[in-house]
């Protein structure tokens, strides 16, 4: 993830030059961060999950979507989760429905070289959406999932589910998913350190 030095721009600008553009950014603070390709590993760990929970949620009125929706955190920033699940009616931005405000579960696959913003400025931003009721981080490199569940009181909760043979709670979904189908086919080879 690289963003554009000293170039800031609006709202504004952003959406519009996002909508025409051939690759997806990210908007964060009046700048834009360029978004890079997935592995093998991320791509397949995000389908995993996208359809098991699309399974399960499928008598729901619940929406699954992957990496192409982009979640309105405020107006200065703009960010595409690996998976955004949205229950009850969506809400968008404008009328091109690109723009979602209200998503309910959001799901990050950690890379090295995105896991420190995954756990801290993403995770803090994205905790800020009033509608988020769970924002999970699921590992690459081992069977490993982290569930930050937001508690009545406003506080969040972790939950970390750990091996192949465990079961991954989605509480506000009120389902549940075995780990051996959302690591269905991933070999866990060791991914190369982030410099």
């Amino acid at each position: 993830m690289s963003s554009l030095p000293h170039l800031r721009i609006t709202e504004e600008e952003y959406l519009a030059l996002e909508r025409a553009a051939e690759f997806k950014s990210e908007y964060f603070d009046g700048q834009i961060v360029a978004m890079s390709g997935a592995s093998r590993w991320h791509v397949a760990i995000t389908q995993n999950i996208a359809r098991q929970l699309g399974n399960r949620l499928e008598q729901e009125p619940c929406d699954v979507g992957t990496n192409d929706m982009k979640v309105r955190v405020s107006h200065r920033s703009y960010m595409y989760p690996d998976v955004v699940i949205t229950c009850g009616e969506p809400r968008f931005a404008d009328d091109e429905q690109d723009v979602l405000l209200n998503p309910q579960v959001l799901i990050e696959i950690l890379f090295p070289s995105t896991e420190r913003y995954d756990r801290g400025l993403k995770a803090a931003h994205y905790r800020t959406i009033p509608s988020l009721q769970q924002y999970v981080l699921v590992w690459q490199t081992e069977p490993r999932i982290e569930i930050l569940t937001k508690q009545t009181s406003g506080d969040w909760l972790l939950h970390e589910v750990v091996g192949i043979d465990s079961i991954c709670p989605f509480e506000s979904l009120k389902c549940e998913v075995p780990m051996n189908e959302i690591y269905r086919r991933i070999r866990f080879d060791p991914l190369e350190p982030s410099e």
